[in-house]
């Protein structure tokens, strides 16, 4: 849970002030080290879960401040967009029934927290990234209002600038302009801790990022974002782009992202991450500190090393040292493992975090230095190459070897994690439960983004539309939660789920994207071909910076033809689509209604309704949807 009594840094005075906290609270990690302060003999484990919230139409509810108000759980706080929450387990030893008790805790809070936000119309969702979630849902106007938040929005904005492009593609390409980090807020995740020893830090903390490779390739569930097909775990990239704050010039520099894999391996301690983080990024956010670190060390008190703490929170390594105060008071640190998305099952993240867990309590066995088997380059590809493409990849292993991540879950991964677990004095039920469901999807290959892709493509030629994809998707992911059904158990998404009710929907979960176009200055014949090829009746018209400048229809053309007919054939060649066009044709913004498109086509009898964002064209709704999205809902009321 995140420090929330933070703000932005004021001025270099300000900048000054914290950095020398920081400065402190680092020697005073290191004092605690050399003196052996630390906790030690004890391994805990604990978790994170993220949430979205949801509304009847299974689209996010901006309510979270609400619904914290009804929950009233210690167990939740809040995150940064409102239909963002979050729930903080207990920490549990890492022994016996640990596994299913967390479990139980989880399904517990969840369904307790449930019942009380069904009085706001919301309902809770796990998902990495919510199918459903549109573009106007992550504007700043949605951003949970508390102040950290808005002081880390302010923060990476002035130091990256007012605007810059995020750029994704998979099978889909999404390039859009952001203002802010809200994006990030797409993401959702269940965090997994594990508690370790300093002296065993660094050797488990390699281990950690050789493993994420193969441990996220067969828990990718975030393959869509707006309606596009992207990486087969898109939260990676999304987060990335979306909080960095490099600034690039013309001449070759190397800088890290702030959500970053690491640059090597560690080698000795904890405080070599720490040094790096201080080194390479910039101080986003500060509090006011009220702990004199030396004289506490002097005591003999543990300190929270806050201003350490706070730095740590905004650099977003996928696997995040954590300093920690335990119960006793003795300080202890963690690996907290920020790869995995929510859901798409609890039983899959309990299966997700038991398998991570055995293979860090077990690796070591059979590999006590990962650093002198793969370089770590390999290690960091083979993360970013899960990202993209999940199970469907391959790996570059041990000693060179290269494998695909099922062959190597199946075959090397699965025995190492079950001795881990054993070695632990876990239950074997649940040891045999929680890495079964990982064998079987491995096996066969059915990860929570691979059931949403291949829902998709059936939906798809079902005749379904873009909005009634996502929300089937939506529905059925929200029907096995509450079975508590594992992925590899999924029958795929179908229309009947959900009574899909079009009438609420918004433009901009409408239109059509994928736009051909013309400008001024193009030929008019060029036009007329383009409406025969396409077999469509209506031609947008912009200009060279993406503004709407007017639009052409099949009517407009006939009617020209008609009234010219007399003229030479050469001349009407060279007529340009200026001629022709409509200059201010009726439009409509994305965040309109779809009703209001209706209402607007209706009144001036037009067919087409270009949508644009200021000046700027971004689709277009034409009476052929409404068409297919009434013929859709007729079929399923005959079938019914």
């Amino acid at each position: 849970m995140g420090d929330l009594n933070v703000r932005a840094v004021r001025d270099e005075q300000d900048y000054r002030d914290f950095m020398n906290c920081m400065l402190k609270d680092l020697h005073a990690l290191e004092y605690m080290l050399k003196e052996g302060w630390f906790e030690s003999g004890i391994t805990r484990i604990g978790a994170e879960q993220e949430m979205c919230l949801v509304d009847h139409r299974l689209k996010p509810s901006h309510h979270n401040l609400e619904a914290l108000e009804k929950i009233d759980s210690s167990y939740f706080t809040t995150e940064l967009a409102r239909f963002n929450l979050e729930a903080n387990l207990d920490p549990l030893e890492f022994r016996g029934d640990c596994l299913s008790v967390m479990h139980k805790q989880l399904k517990r809070v969840l369904e307790e927290a449930q019942l009380k936000t069904k009085d706001l119309g919301a309902d809770l969702l796990l998902t990495g990234i919510l199918p459903s979630i549109r573009r106007m849902d992550v504007g700043i106007d949605k951003i949970t209002p508390l102040a950290r938040y808005h002081a880390l929005m302010q923060a990476i904005q002035a130091m990256r600038g007012a605007m810059f492009e995020l750029r994704l593609d998979g099978i889909d390409e999404l390039n859009v302009k952001q203002q802010t980090a809200m994006l990030e807020a797409c993401n959702t995740s269940f965090q997994v801790h594990f508690q370790v020893s300093p002296d065993d830090f660094a050797c488990l903390y390699n281990i950690a990022q050789a493993i994420t490779g193969p441990v996220m390739a067969v828990a990718v569930n975030s393959p869509m974002l707006f309606g596009r097909r992207l990486w087969k775990e898109t939260r990676i990239a999304l987060f990335q782009q979306s909080i960095d704050v490099r600034v690039f010039s013309e001449h070759i520099r190397d800088r890290s992202p702030r959500v970053t894999f690491g640059n090597n391996w560690i080698k000795n301690s904890i405080t070599e991450i720490y040094q790096e983080d201080i080194a390479r990024f910039q101080i986003l956010l500060r509090s006011d500190v009220d702990e004199d670190v030396k004289q506490m060390i002097k005591e003999g008190k543990t300190p929270k090393l806050r201003a350490l703490n706070i730095h740590n929170s905004t650099v977003y390594r996928w696997n995040r040292p954590c300093y920690g105060i335990s119960d006793n008071g003795k300080p202890h640190m963690r690996i907290e493992n920020r790869i995995f998305p929510a859901g798409p099952s609890v039983p899959d993240e309990m299966a997700n975090a038991a398998f991570w867990l055995g293979l860090m309590n077990g690796m070591r066995d059979s590999c006590p230095d990962v650093t002198k088997r793969m370089t770590f380059d390999h290690a960091k590809s083979n993360f970013f190459a899960a990202a993209r493409f999940g199970l469907d990849t391959k790996f570059t292993w041990f000693d060179g070897q290269k494998i695909t991540p099922a062959q190597l879950i199946l075959e090397q991964l699965l025995p190492i994690a079950r001795h881990g677990l054993e070695k632990a004095n876990i239950d074997e039920t649940d040891i045999s439960t929680y890495l079964g469901i990982i064998e079987a999807r491995a096996d066969s290959g059915r990860t929570g983004s691979q059931w949403i892709l291949d829902s998709y493509d059936k939906l798809v030629e079902e005749g379904s539309s873009k909005d009634e994809v996502s929300t089937f998707i939506t529905a059925a992911i929200q029907l096995n939660q509450q079975h508590g059904r594992p992925i590899h158990t999924w029958e795929l998404a179908s229309t009947d789920y959900i009574e899909y009710r079009p009438d609420g929907i918004l433009v901009e979960e409408f239109m059509q994207t994928d736009l051909i176009t013309v400008q001024e200055t193009d030929l008019l014949s060029l036009v007329t071909n383009l409406i025969n090829w396409r077999k469509v009746r209506h031609i947008l018209v912009e200009n060279r910076e993406g503004n709407l400048v007017g639009l052409v229809t099949a009517r407009a053309i006939l009617r020209y033809h008609a009234n010219h007919q007399f003229i030479g054939e050469t001349e009407k060649e060279m007529t340009t689509v200026e001629e022709v066009m409509r200059k201010e044709p009726v439009t409509i913004e994305p965040e309109g209604s779809i009703m209001h498109a209706m209402e607007l086509m209706n009144t001036h009898r037009v067919g087409c309704l270009p949508v644009v964002k200021g000046d700027q064209l971004v689709g277009v709704i034409t009476k052929s949807e409404f068409l297919e999205v009434t013929s859709n809902l007729m079929r399923r009321l005959s079938r019914k």
